[in-house]
């Protein structure tokens, strides 16, 4: 037997790479992803059940708890979107080093970032 095994695996005290932290918000966000699509579809429910369903959503949409939650669910999707561009382009053979990779996911957090301000942008 193996004895040489981790004794303490803290997972505050272990520094992940960057690669790692990138793929575990790519797991976040399509959980995320799945949660906001609910809210959504009940929004759009209540918009289309009557006139007064309609009128509630739209002064819903008017609060900034509303409006923060939109965009929590477009930030989401963005980051989603960008990383499994990042996982399609090294499916194709495009970076699959150690150090295309880490590039790879450093572009992912910047374009995410650059997506998620703009979609704050729209939003508000």
């Amino acid at each position: 037997m193996n004895n040489n095994r981790p004794v303490n695996l803290d997972l505050t005290t272990i520094k992940f790479p960057i690669t790692a932290i990138v793929s575990i918000l790519h797991r976040v966000s399509g959980v995320f992803i799945f949660a906001g699509v609910a809210v959504l579809l009940w929004m759009l429910d209540s918009s289309l059940s009557s006139e007064e369903g309609f009128a509630a959503v739209q002064d819903a949409l008017a609060s900034p708890v509303c409006k923060f939650i939109i965009w929590a669910v477009l930030a989401g999707l963005a980051y989603h979107l960008v990383a499994g561009v990042r996982h399609l382009i090294m499916d194709c053979g495009v970076g699959e080093s150690f150090e295309g990779g880490r590039l790879g996911a450093k572009l992912v957090l910047v374009f995410a970032v650059i997506l998620i301000v703009l979609a704050g942008v729209w939003v508000w």
